[in-house]
């Protein structure tokens, strides 16, 4: 062999080293924490749809993602608990999913990159700077959009003609305060007048409720942060509206299959779904004070006949037709 090519093979063997051996190496782990303040069911149907897409987009658990889950976080000491262990497990991403998870990870770290899922206002809560430009670590996606309230008004009085007053119940704090808004600059244009009712315990609501739903021609709208969940059932809430014979609107479409009588809400998990995507993006990474915040794409229209019968609700055709889901 000339001593030229002894040369060159030797030069093009020695490119390829360095090439096998990174072939060689295994994939890095990543580490992603997933905090939540629903109960265990809830959290993980929200967990399966996120890790789903992770999957989908390449990352498989146990060969190049690991998760942490920690669920029930609905009390403040569990919260600030989990937020100081999800922290000193140094992850790459932590998932949160509500405004008081969020809070209690912020006390905890500025710079573990934080993406939630559901949450209602985090500008006007100070989670963000701005939805366009969320700055800091956080950022994720809002679970309802404001002008939905108007959507919500539209949809009750197609489906009870009569109602000319309708209830809003909404939190007193600013979460909430855009969908009220919403409604109220709709109102004029649908012919009803709106009330907000605020709310903490199922006896208040009732109580609040019960002279309001004297007259047939009244109606409800339940917003996103108007329920404590912590402390009300769904079932107590759709209850409440049956006997006081209130045709209802709910935000969530968890309420209708606890007999509540429609929901025009985002699609189940979807919010958890498009939380993944920021999430590859950050471990391929992209950083969350780059990427903004972003409302829900897909809604879906869930109805509840059994509902509509016990009110003496007949549900017009053209609903049923646009209905995603029907629940006889």
């Amino acid at each position: 062999m000339k001593r030229r090519d002894f040369v060159t093979l030797l030069g093009s063997a020695a490119a390829t080293w360095p090439l096998a051996a990174r072939a060689q190496q295994p994939e890095r782990m990543r580490r992603v924490v997933v905090l939540s303040q629903f109960p265990e069911a809830e959290a993980r149907a929200n967990t399966a749809a996120f890790q789903q897409r992770l999957q989908e987009l390449g990352w498989t658990e146990g060969r190049n993602i690991g998760f942490d889950l920690r669920w029930g976080a609905s009390d403040p000491a569990t919260r600030r608990r989990f937020a100081a262990e999800a922290v000193s497990l140094a992850p790459d991403v932590i998932l949160a999913s509500s405004a008081v998870v969020i809070e209690a990870l912020q006390e905890q770290t500025r710079t573990i990159p934080i993406v939630f899922a559901g949450v209602i206002d985090p500008v006007g809560g100070g989670l963000v700077a701005s939805l366009a430009r969320p700055g800091g670590n956080t950022t994720g996606f809002i679970g309802i959009e404001y002008s939905i309230g108007a959507k919500w008004l539209e949809l009750l009085t197609q489906l009870a003609p009569g109602i000319k007053r309708v209830a809003v119940i909404r939190a007193p704090t600013v979460p909430g305060s855009g969908q009220f808004g919403a409604i109220q600059s709709a109102a004029p244009r649908f012919g009803v007048e709106v009330r907000p009712f605020y709310s903490t315990q199922p006896t208040e609501i009732e109580h609040a409720l019960s002279d309001f739903a004297q007259r047939s021609d009244s109606g409800l709208i339940v917003t996103a942060g108007g329920i404590p969940t912590t402390s009300i059932s769904d079932e107590a809430v759709t209850a409440i509206a049956a006997r006081l014979r209130l045709p209802a609107v709910y935000f969530e479409r968890r309420y209708v299959a606890a007999g509540g009588l429609m929901t025009y809400a985002p699609i189940r998990n979807g919010e958890y779904r498009q939380a993944a995507g920021y999430v590859d993006r950050i471990l391929k990474g992209e950083k969350p004070a780059d990427l903004p915040v972003q409302a829900p794409t897909k809604y879906e229209l869930v109805l509840n006949l059994a509902a509509a019968k016990a009110l003496g609700v007949t549900v017009p055709a053209s609903l049923l037709a646009n209905a995603d889901e029907v629940i006889e």
